[in-house]
């Protein structure tokens, strides 16, 4: 009983004082029930897709194959043979890392069109509640808006809350490569939003590939935003463990596997990390071992990492760091007890990453506002510019 209290007193502290900051106390009683289910398996299809032998021969397993084998796979099909496969199971394909970039697209573009007729149908049910009709309307509007024309979708699952990741720039061309992984709260339903773009993953990515073709635009980029994972919801339980960062990691680490075997760029693709997304990034860092050069791994607004110094995360990355004064996460206390809470600050001098300025930033998501130094350094980092990398000013 007393190791129950203890737990919920904890929790209450994290949490509380994050939402105190920005939502009122009300929310925070709120947040204590928000637990997600996390998704550590193949999508739908994968089961027939294992039992199918139609050419001949057994299919990579989705749950165990490489990304190396699954595109020597994908290299050995005739055309009709990739057709088959992308009608018969998209979602598979469409997720299978190392499968060619092409064919993941489309088969996204199939599995995307699928779930939006789906959702569609249900809205139109009169026999289900208006709750229900009602989320299946937002369900389809977020499906239609991936299949506008030009969009790049590296993965999508409409499990749960929905994963959905995508591309910005010629990827199969780039000699740069970014990947986003964003914090709490993102999803389908939050994935790309108009009205206040820079608090989705999408409007990150594409604020991140347009600085770097203002500084250098004779450089070939790309910038995935990556929601492969299911992310806490609000600022309940979730968010102060890492239970679904330590099940995102092994997913993350196979997206890079993919791009490995997909993808040829000038050094390792750099990692940006909002937010919790900055515990995932810290939970597979020590993986990251494939490659001459360091990864660069940057966390801003960041909870903790998991660790008490950037050395912990292994000589594979290097790690940047950085948190404007207005960001309420500088409120959450920076410890762990008991496997709740993230450990060391980032950004402190005795973590040892390299602190980067984010003037001009403001609040938790302003980091990649057009003029903010963060912007700049941000797209610098990844374009490999490091001397144009600004610190911060005395005091900031």
């Amino acid at each position: 009983m007393r190791r129950r209290q203890v737990k919920r007193m904890l929790i209450g502290a994290f949490a509380g004082a994050a939402v105190l900051v920005d939502a009122g106390a009300a929310a925070a009683q709120a947040a204590a029930s928000n637990e997600q289910l996390a998704i550590s398996t193949p999508p739908a299809g994968a089961a027939a897709w294992s039992a199918d032998h139609s050419l001949g021969r057994s299919l990579p397993d989705p749950a165990t194959a490489d990304a190396p084998t699954v595109a020597a796979f994908f290299a050995s099909l005739t055309r009709t043979d990739v057709d088959h496969l992308v009608e018969q199971y998209p979602l598979v394909v469409g997720n299978l890392d190392g499968a060619p970039l092409d064919v993941r697209y489309r088969a996204n573009r199939v599995a995307i069109a699928a779930e939006r007729d789906r959702a569609r149908a249900r809205a139109n049910d009169r026999t289900l509640d208006a709750t229900s009709r009602a989320l299946a309307t937002a369900r389809a509007n977020d499906s239609d808006h991936l299949l506008a024309d030009g969009r790049q979708i590296l993965a999508f699952d409409p499990r749960g809350r929905g994963l959905v990741s995508e591309v910005y720039g010629d990827l199969a061309a780039a000699q740069r490569v970014a990947v986003l992984v964003p914090g709490s709260d993102a999803d389908l339903g939050h994935f790309d939003q108009a009205a206040d773009p820079l608090r989705s993953p999408a409007g990150m990515a594409r604020a991140l590939l347009a600085e770097e073709h203002d500084q250098d635009p004779g450089t070939r980029t790309a910038v995935i935003a990556w929601t492969g994972y299911v992310t806490p919801s609000g600022l309940g339980p979730d968010a102060v463990t890492s239970r679904l960062a330590e099940v995102a990691a092994p997913r993350l680490e196979r997206l890079l596997g993919g791009l490995r075997a997909t993808t040829h760029p000038e050094a390792p693709p750099a990692l940006f990390c909002h937010s919790y997304g900055s515990v995932v990034c810290g939970t597979v860092a020590p993986a990251l071992r494939d490659s001459d050069r360091p990864t660069d791994l940057v966390a801003f607004g960041s909870p903790g990492m998991g660790v008490g110094s950037a050395a912990e995360l292994g000589t594979g990355v290097q790690v940047w760091a950085t948190r404007n004064p207005t960001d309420w996460i500088g409120n959450v206390p920076y410890l762990e007890v008991g496997g709740l809470g993230h450990g060391a600050d980032p950004t402190t001098a005795a973590f040892g990453a390299l602190d980067i300025s984010s003037a001009g930033a403001a609040g938790h998501n302003g980091y990649l506002a057009d003029g903010t130094a963060s912007r700049h350094n941000f797209a610098a980092i990844a374009l490999g510019h490091y001397g144009d990398v600004t610190r911060p000013a005395e005091g900031q």
